[in-house]
């Protein structure tokens, strides 16, 4: 929980917390506005940049309030469709990975919300090594910016869906989604906007009742909760019905459809009877099923499902009228799996 802004990078701080700031700075009022303008509408790298702040009050915030841009480490880049992978640094060291990828309705940016993560997915490169921290607002925010300059285009789409569980991190979260949305700042649409969560229950419960217009999207992974146990050790305190009514919950205070991502790992999630059951469990929900080629992981033994499988587990949904797509894979010769930059940097350090 945040107490107050004296917790707070200057980046994560709202427009009527600013005011607040210059007050302790002893500087004019609306200067709280230009200086939100700056950092969140110009995305500025530096208060030497913004001019219509006095120098004075420049020198302030530097001392008090120093703007903490991450290192660009390393940028990865498809040579099949352009997808770019970038491992930042932060200030503390710790390093986080995201990706730009094009699509033809606009640019898509895939941010961290935590550095390392708990969860223990069983096919996921993020988790290995476990949790190390969470990200503030401002350090989410930045893996976006960062990327707008230096791709020089605009970003049109954020996925919450790198390393780390968003919902875990819940504060930080909530306050970036409502920066990142903010008329006043970037003015991202909500509306393209996803956050993808293991399903953490009574925290989706909590995600609803803010009336935000973002996807969610729950990572399901399997059709029962035997099998979901063996691939997520988040299901051994959540069972599938738990999941499901949090997520109709959500729905109904929102009215965003749903989605349900469901990686296909060879041999254990991808047969027949695996896609009449999730069948039975999404059916009558306004909802999207998501088919993910799970990317192999070095560390882990799971593999991919062949394209022939992963089509007839599509073609039996559809059958049931379940609205169901195979996500397109981007960037897979860049170390596919989310997670494996950074690990590889790690294991490079170490």
């Amino acid at each position: 929980m945040i107490e107050s802004i004296n917790e707070l990078d200057i980046g994560s701080m709202y427009l009527d917390e600013l005011y607040e700031v210059m007050e302790q700075l002893g500087a004019k009022p609306f200067a709280a506005r230009q200086l939100f303008d700056w950092i969140h509408r110009k995305q500025s790298r530096s208060y030497d940049e913004m001019m219509n702040l006095s120098k004075d009050l420049r020198g302030k915030l530097s001392e008090v309030y120093p703007l903490a841009i991450p290192e660009n480490l390393e940028i990865q880049e498809s040579k099949i469709d352009g997808t770019k992978k970038f491992l930042f640094r932060l200030q503390d060291g710790n390093v986080v990975e995201s990706v730009w990828m094009k699509y033809h309705h606009g640019n898509s940016v895939c941010i961290s919300s935590q550095a390392g993560c708990r969860m223990g997915c069983r096919f996921c490169a993020s988790t290995i090594g476990g949790l190390i921290r969470n990200l503030s607002a401002w350090e989410m925010l930045e893996q976006v910016y960062e990327i707008a300059r230096i791709t020089g285009e605009k970003v049109s789409n954020v996925v919450v869906m790198g390393t780390g569980e968003p919902l875990e991190n819940f504060d930080h979260f909530v306050r970036f989604i409502r920066l990142v949305s903010d008329e006043n700042g970037m003015n991202l649409s909500q509306r393209n906007i996803t956050v993808s969560t293991c399903g953490i229950v009574p925290k989706i419960y909590e995600l609803a009742d803010e009336n935000f217009q973002i996807t969610l999207a729950l990572s399901l992974h399997a059709p029962n909760d035997e099998k979901r146990r063996e691939l997520m050790p988040v299901a051994d305190k959540y069972t599938i019905k738990e999941e499901l009514d949090a997520c109709r919950y959500y729905f109904n205070k929102t009215g965003r459809r749903i989605t349900f991502e469901y990686a296909l790992v060879g041999g254990k999630n991808d047969g027949e009877d695996d896609a009449r059951q999730l069948a039975r469990l999404v059916r009558g929900m306004n909802c999207h099923v998501n088919l993910i080629p799970v990317n192999p992981v070095r560390e882990r033994s799971y593999v991919k499902s062949g394209k022939k499988v992963m089509e007839n587990f599509k073609n039996k949904l559809e059958k049931y009228r379940i609205n169901v797509t195979i996500r397109r894979e981007m960037g897979s010769d860049i170390d596919g799996a989310c997670g494996q930059l950074r690990r590889k940097y790690i294991d490079k350090s170490e």
